[in-house]
């Protein structure tokens, strides 16, 4: 999962001051099987001091981290204000919500191929659950799966609940 940020002075595009301030990156590679941080490597393409590359080494910090619940503030604890970059830490804490909703996707797929066992029962329980509106319980996400919907198959984005509840997908 690559994370990456690039923030720009739109005032400075009269070629009078620097334009692009920050392009920064975080790759992380991530076990699926039990949501852990195996791999993390942050980069500073473009950064405003010459110092600031000096911390992107700690973010490999990241690594045996679990990115489900507790992810965020784990982050916030070990990269925050002083002890990090705001940039980094901003785009790690990002990246944990981004990886959890493709392993579910990647899961979805695994059923959806018959690889695996339904998506709501035993230990294959979306990773997604409760992490946004969408994935709330009993929330669009489960209406839209109690009526046929598998995440990762399919138009993208996703079509309307109410197209799955008028004419559900054929199984």
């Amino acid at each position: 999962m690559v994370g990456r940020l690039r923030d720009t002075r739109p005032w400075a595009r009269d070629g009078q001051a620097v334009t692009l301030v920050h392009d920064i990156e975080l790759r992380v590679t991530v076990r699926m099987a039990d949501m852990t941080i195996t791999e993390s490597a942050a980069e500073m393409h473009t950064f405003p001091h010459t110092e600031c590359p000096g911390i992107a080494p700690a973010f490999a910090g990241l690594v045996g981290l679990n990115v489900a619940r507790g992810f965020t503030r784990e982050v916030q604890g070990r990269f925050g204000g002083a002890k990090g970059c705001t940039h980094l830490e901003q785009l790690a804490r990002s990246l944990g919500p981004a990886v959890v909703q493709a392993v579910t996707s990647r899961r979805a797929l695994s059923v959806s191929r018959g690889e695996s066992a339904d998506l709501l029962t035993g230990g294959s329980s979306p990773w997604a659950r409760n992490t946004c509106h969408i994935w709330a319980e009993d929330g669009i996400a489960d209406q839209k799966l109690a009526a046929g919907w598998r995440p990762g198959t399919g138009p993208y984005p996703a079509p309307l609940l109410e197209d799955f509840q008028a004419s559900p997908p054929e199984r």
